[in-house]
């Protein structure tokens, strides 16, 4: 027995039947633009590599309430500290690729530690594909206050006159702190003694004591003492001038434009995640950081909006990584 069909009876309906067939023929071939478009479908995950309260928490906070408003879908903050920032890395790069989880990246973990540890369980370039860039906090040479010296020459002086002598206290090997101060002597040509420390402040306190003479730290960690005229700041190792310290000369300004040294803080996504999900963060994000809000919140950590996305981070990435590979290897900087 054969089926017959109805024919279809008018052209009308013929059009309709023939438009339905091309919209199911198209939607079959384009599964990747249908799930693109609904992007995100649940909430995502923003891995931070410290513990709840530091900078790297702060910030990631702030990035998951106003993502999370303008993405509609809530941002979860997982704190993953220990090994410099390198447990989180790894958990990320070992994710899904599928948009929702984000690493927040450090100086350290995409560009220093590759050269302090001897062996990463993940590989910083090709592991992830870099978003968008958030902070870049400057490193302050400050001081303690009953020195002599005023500026950065009267302490490059003062370095050559006593070689050996001159202290400087870090937060501990390999951190910031730590290798700012030895891209300062490799520039300025002085040798100080490395004070290592669980931390900036214990390190400070020892500074503020006088059991150390100076040190290479953050806003966050120094301006109140500044103001209080315990610590002296001698120069700002950013590109400009502090807002909250206007008389404070750049590093450049004092005679060192090649000692300039801060941290930066971005997020990154697992290497294969789709153009869909890395497009928008960079799209919103350039909004975010534009808020005045935003930038009042990242100018009570210390910093300023980092202003680099997709490839532009990713070059200034690498050139931060051929800079401080040089200053660790020349200084024997380890961590292990």
């Amino acid at each position: 027995m054969k089926l017959r069909f109805p024919p279809l009876r008018t052209r009308r309906t013929r059009r309709r039947a023939l438009a339905f067939c091309a919209g199911l023929a198209l939607a079959a071939h384009l599964p990747g633009a249908l799930a693109q478009a609904a992007y995100p479908t649940k909430a995502i995950t923003l891995v931070v590599p410290g513990p709840a309260g530091g900078i790297t928490d702060q910030l990631g906070r702030l990035v998951a309430v106003k993502m999370g408003d303008r993405l509609g879908r809530p941002i979860v903050v997982e704190n993953r500290a220990g090994a410099g920032g390198n447990l989180a890395a790894e958990s990320v790069a070992r994710s899904t690729p599928d948009g929702y989880t984000l690493l927040m990246g450090t100086q350290g973990t995409q560009a220093t530690n590759q050269y302090l540890y001897k062996s990463l369980s993940f590989d910083p370039d090709r592991d992830f594909v870099p978003v968008h860039a958030l902070i870049s906090i400057p490193n302050i040479l400050v001081v303690n206050a009953n020195r002599p010296y005023r500026s950065v020459k009267e302490l490059v002086d003062y370095a050559h006159a006593h070689p050996g002598k001159l202290t400087v206290a870090s937060a501990g090997n390999g951190t910031g702190t730590h290798l700012s101060a030895e891209l300062f002597q490799a520039v300025a040509g002085v040798k100080f003694v490395h004070v290592p420390y669980r931390g900036s402040a214990p390190a400070i306190n020892d500074l503020l004591g006088g059991q150390v003479d100076m040190s290479f730290d953050y806003p966050i960690t120094t301006l109140g003492h500044i103001e209080a005229g315990k610590l002296r700041p001698l120069a700002v190792l950013g590109p400009t001038r502090l807002p909250s310290l206007p008389q404070i000369p750049t590093i450049a300004e004092a005679g060192y434009p090649t000692a300039e040294s801060t941290s930066w803080i971005g997020l990154f996504f697992p290497a294969k995640t789709p153009a869909a999900p890395i497009e928008r963060w960079k799209s919103e994000l350039d909004q975010v950081l534009r808020d005045p809000a935003v930038v009042e919140a990242l100018a009570r950590m210390g910093g300023t909006p980092l202003m680099l996305s997709g490839p532009k981070f990713g070059s200034f990435i690498q050139g931060e990584r051929s800079k401080w590979k040089d200053i660790i290897q020349r200084s024997g900087a380890t961590v292990d």
